[in-house]
């Protein structure tokens, strides 16, 4: 049975832990905020699997980050042990020609409460608080809009863009799955030359008005809107800047 003290401690969580939809809106924001999006065990040439006490792990005692799999992995067995009902869900991403990739390219979580709730700590760049698992309804939250379509039984994330268009993020069915169906894709993600995580580092982060992202040896900086972005001189400053912005040390 996972301990929730020392992930709470982690994520810099503070306050009730009833399995409540305020609850959950504030552990998903803090867990945002505090555990990166990256995926730099790939280039440092070590394997990422799927597994529950692995993930753990790696975020509690390693203070690092990682991607969907880790991420949304370690964050549903938090909620569990919180008392909350999750289920793992399937995503495929939307790609700019309007396909959208394979089976179990991202990991989701179903929230089951009195309402059903879409978590997801393990995207990026998106929604900061769980949405509500509801066609159609528009959801504001930090100066942003998102939906949730849905075409037959296939739900449909979305993001209003400044222009008002709604782009698709990414889709799913809500059908359970087990973290183990994820781990041909996580294999493909780490080694294929065709995955986008072999090609570039990345180590990303929401602050309270904007984001930081390292991107190889880019720095990149949004405030209210403003983006701001430096080339880093080498590893040394790399590495520096790593574990002062974003906590993680190699």
């Amino acid at each position: 049975m996972l301990d929730p003290a020392p992930y709470l401690a982690r994520i810099h969580f503070t306050g009730p832990i009833d399995p409540t939809p305020d609850t959950l809106r504030r552990l998903h924001l803090a867990h945002l905020r505090a555990v990166p999006f990256e995926n730099l065990d790939i280039s440092l040439g070590r394997k990422i699997v799927c597994d529950e006490q692995r993930s753990l792990h790696k975020i509690i005692a390693l203070h690092r980050g990682g991607f969907c799999y880790e991420l949304n992995g370690a964050f549903a067995a938090l909620l569990r042990t919180l008392g909350y009902t999750v289920t793992l869900l399937s995503a495929r991403v939307s790609r700019p020609d309007g396909s959208a990739s394979p089976e179990f390219d991202h990991l989701a979580l179903h929230v089951h409460l009195d309402e059903p709730w879409l978590a997801d700590v393990g995207f990026g760049d998106s929604f900061l608080e769980p949405l509500r698992l509801k066609h159609g309804i528009e959801q504001e939250q930090h100066g942003r809009r998102f939906r949730i379509a849905e075409v037959e039984d296939v739900m449909i994330v979305q993001r209003q863009d400044p222009a008002g268009s709604w782009k698709s993020q990414y889709q799913f069915r809500r059908i359970p799955k087990k973290l183990a169906d994820f781990a041909p894709r996580c294999h493909f993600h780490q080694t294929s030359p065709e995955s986008h995580f072999t090609q570039q580092r990345i180590c990303t982060l929401p602050t309270l008005d904007g984001r930081i992202t390292l991107s190889d040896l880019k720095f990149i900086r949004s405030r209210n809107g403003k983006r701001e972005e430096r080339l880093l001189n080498d590893e040394q400053e790399w590495l520096a800047v790593l574990e002062k912005d974003f906590g993680v040390k190699l």
